[in-house]
């Protein structure tokens, strides 16, 4: 029996992980196929976005659009288009940007990392926010703390990403002056990246000047992903520790003598841990969406702007890339929620 429950997880760890594969083949032909239907093509785009292009001819124009699609391979059926797609991908070559020629593969390693940067911040500020003001919540209840804390995130939550964006740029950008607005560093600030992490490069290649400027152009776009999600997730905290406070167990903690602080770490925040892992799990692709407005609000160089960009000038490749990223990422990440589903609560092991 021990030897079975120690390959049980390892086993349940590989059947999670093999679905990876299946959701990014879904999610490519989605896109592959939904960019193909939206109206207007690369073609049109590249014949006239040239200055001179105001002064051809429509049929200068038609046979430029054509010596254009056959370059790019788009003259091919679908079929052969969509084989050639998935060709490319097994092989982990993204192809290259209509408009530019540049590597998708090197943009997306670029824009990546300052996504998951964003990303990981909103989350934690969510977190953060969330727990402290669900717990409060839940602690209080009925009280006005309890009222005041429900009614501002619920308005939070209600609010949409590129309301709070650019009301937080009119507030904290124009008015008041105390953040900027546009952009992941200054301009006039030398970065030389190594892994496109700033605050690693800043640690690996001993530049303590870049964090602050990072974290000040930082702070608006990650505080309007975050106050969203904080709003959701002081409800489900409230909710999940009120459950948990009623049940035997605590009550019998408190006639043992237990301090409150001490039932909360032991007992209230432990069992309650499963539905809030749970909706940290899916809110969590919540901001990788969310990032994709949040970024072209702020001209945040992410992959969500690299994507509004491309689907704006009907970039395929960027537009693939950078949807398989986001996918990519967003499944491995309920991989590690369904992980820690296994580390809170063995009897999921046994199932």
């Amino acid at each position: 029996m021990r030897l079975r429950d120690s390959l049980r997880t390892p086993w349940m760890v590989l059947k999670r992980l093999s679905a990876v594969p299946l959701v990014l083949l879904v999610l490519a032909t989605m896109v592959f196929v939904a960019m193909r239907m939206l109206p207007g093509s690369p073609a049109t785009s590249l014949a006239v976005g040239g200055g001179a292009a105001s002064q051809s001819s429509a049929e200068e124009i038609a046979a430029s659009e054509q010596r254009i699609n056959e370059a790019l391979g788009l003259n091919d059926s679908l079929a052969d288009q969509y084989t050639t797609f998935l060709r490319d991908v097994l092989t982990l070559d993204l192809g290259r940007s209509f408009f530019g020629g540049n590597d998708v593969t090197g943009l997306l390693g670029d824009s990546l990392p300052a996504t998951i940067e964003l990303t990981v911040a909103a989350m934690l500020i969510a977190v953060l926010i969330g727990m402290v003001t669900g717990v409060l919540a839940a602690l209080r209840k009925d009280t006005w703390i309890d009222t005041t804390t429900r009614t501002i995130g619920t308005v939070s939550f209600s609010l949409p990403w590129f309301a709070l964006g650019v009301l937080s740029i009119v507030v904290f950008g124009v008015w008041l002056r105390w953040l900027p607005v546009i952009g992941r560093l200054p301009n006039a600030l030398d970065y030389d990246p190594f892994t496109n992490f700033v605050l690693l490069d800043a640690i690996l290649q001993d530049r303590p000047e870049l964090i602050w400027p990072w974290i000040r152009h930082l702070i608006l776009p990650a505080t309007t992903l975050a106050l969203s999600m904080a709003g959701f997730i002081t409800r489900i905290v409230r909710a999940s520790v009120l459950e948990v406070l009623s049940d035997d167990f605590v009550r019998t903690a408190r006639m043992k003598g237990l301090s409150g602080a001490t039932i909360m770490r032991r007992h209230v925040l432990r069992n309650s841990s499963l539905p809030i892992v749970t909706v940290l799990g899916l809110q969590f692709g919540s901001l990788l969406g969310g990032s994709v407005i949040t970024e072209t609000v702020f001209s945040y160089p992410g992959v969500g702007n690299l994507l509004v960009n491309g689907i704006l000038q009907r970039d395929y490749p960027i537009v693939q890339g950078a949807a398989l990223a986001i996918a990519l990422l967003f499944t491995l990440v309920n991989v590690v929620v369904d992980l820690l589903y296994l580390a809170l609560d063995p009897r999921l092991r046994k199932a």
